[in-house]
């Protein structure tokens, strides 16, 4: 695999047609992979003089992001410099010169700025349901299975199974099992095929890690944030709330929050976070297990301006923000400092689902600290709250009756403005032209209410945590009871 890599950073330097195996925008672990794995079986087994080169869909800068994708290269020993990031070959010149042709591996729908490529796309093995609006007219590859690794996999030993040396089958391997979690059959995500594939490869390589072992050490670099600046670990694995040009940004952040706060330089890092993306309000969920292997959830509301020093005294404002008119608010800085604290009143008073906050000390005076006694409410349970706080702050933001019309803008104008307001909810950063999605979501991968996830069970970082903050509440009430 690795001499077979360096061939590929090679051919990029010469002017000749080129086979893309391209992975999703995710670039998660079985996206990564199974490019990898595909493209170097495809250079393997075709006779003509065709170089199929595999692209991780991110820019190279990201990677520090995917921790299980860093540990695991360094683990197989294959160096970062090899590989071929999506800011490094340009698609879109090379299928102008008519020199591309794409493979669409761990998804089938190319995003919206690739759209052009389509008619580039040779063929798509992929492992969640399909879109036939939105697949490309292709010779098109699907299973439900846990891992697309799992596929390729099946590519790989019913086609040429003589090519597939220890390095490659350790990466498919430890994949498979990373995805279908440890092919837990509490959980459900393996299916038969995942298990079969799983023994075959070890069957063929006895001396891959034990199962047990590659999962904790891959779940374990996934969370891993230790050596993260501040702006990574909150794009980490984040999500976006934007309607009318406001932006709330929300992240998981794997670690306890009284850390978290005490970051050298936090307030500075999260006021620069917020500008350079045009965010109004940032709130960061923190995840981890405590000593005695029970979940912990904490909250932080962060207003990148000045907060006023109590919530009392800043709700007690809101009449009189709102009493103005559009265009003498709607200018003010104090408005984003509103929305956090609508944001803050909302949570406190959520009674579906209850959160039970409980005030935690801050040194930040613009930021809220929280301690949430539900540990059962996931950011996804978290998201259509925060959705009803900024519909209130813009309910909040139409001029009362009574109020005199400006010259500037009319009520009639306002109105229109706020029925157009979308609530839509976009998964990764925003997605405007000046702000590109990092790392960005394909339509149809495993995220929190995507119209395509219909097949197997979500299983995102946060999905995983609440599984297992699940099993490990029932392992307590078990013993709870046993001990009775």
């Amino acid at each position: 695999m690795e001499d077979y890599l360096q061939g590929c950073r090679a051919a990029l330097q010469e002017s000749r047609p080129l086979h893309v195996v391209l992975g999703n925008e995710a670039c998660d672990l079985d996206s990564t992979v199974s490019a990898l794995a595909l493209a170097f079986y495809l250079a393997k087994t075709t006779e003509a003089e065709e170089v199929f080169v595999p692209v991780l869909n991110i820019k190279r800068s990201e990677l520090p992001l995917r921790g299980d994708i860093v540990f695991f290269l360094q683990k197989v020993h294959i160096p970062e410099s090899i590989l071929i990031f999506r800011d490094e070959i340009d698609l879109h010149a090379l299928y102008q010169a008519g020199q591309l042709t794409l493979i669409l591996v761990d998804h089938h729908i190319l995003s919206k700025s690739d759209t052009a490529l389509e008619e580039a796309v040779a063929e798509v093995l992929d492992h969640r349901p399909i879109e036939p609006k939105h697949c490309p007219p292709c010779h098109v590859s699907v299973e439900l299975v846990g891992s697309c690794a799992t596929l390729v996999t099946e590519r790989i030993l019913q086609g040429a199974p003589e090519i597939l040396d220890r390095q490659t089958a350790a990466l498919l391997h430890g994949t498979i099992i990373l995805d279908c979690v440890n092919m837990d059959l509490k959980i459900g995500k393996a299916t038969p095929k995942d298990s079969k594939y799983v023994e075959k490869l070890e069957a063929l390589f006895p001396d891959l890690p034990k199962r047990n072992d590659i999962f904790d050490s891959l779940q374990k670099a996934k969370f891993d944030v230790s050596g993260l600046t501040t702006e990574q670990m909150l794009r980490k694995d984040q999500k976006t709330i934007y309607r009318q040009g406001v932006k709330v940004a929300i992240s998981a952040i794997y670690m306890d929050l009284e850390a978290f706060l005490q970051r050298s330089n936090l307030l500075a890092d999260l006021h620069a976070f917020c500008q350079a993306h045009s965010y109004d309000v940032l709130v960061a969920m923190t995840i981890f297990f405590n000593t005695h292997n029970e979940p912990v959830r904490q909250l932080a509301i962060f207003c990148p301006h000045v907060a006023l020093q109590t919530t009392g005294q800043s709700l007690a404002m809101l009449p009189r923000l709102v009493s103005n008119s559009w265009t003498q608010v709607i200018h003010q800085p104090q408005l984003p400092r509103v929305l956090e604290l609508q944001i803050c009143e909302v949570l406190e008073r959520s009674h579906s689902p209850p959160l039970k906050l409980t005030p935690a000390s801050s040194t930040h005076p613009n930021l809220h600290a929280y301690l949430q006694g539900n540990t059962q409410v996931s950011r996804k349970k978290l998201l259509p709250l925060l959705q009803e706080a900024l519909s209130a702050y813009f309910d909040s933001m139409k001029i009362p009756s009574g109020q005199p019309e400006t010259a500037d803008v009319s009520r009639e104008q306002v109105d229109k403005e706020l029925d157009r307001a979308s609530n839509s909810l976009i998964s990764g950063l925003s997605q405007d032209e000046e702000d590109p999605p990092l790392p960005p979501t394909p339509m149809n991968s495993l995220v929190d209410e995507c119209p395509l996830d219909q097949g197997l069970p979500k299983l995102s970082a946060e999905a995983v945590f609440e599984k297992c903050s699940q099993i490990s509440l029932s392992q307590s009430t078990t013993a709870s009871l046993s001990k009775k």
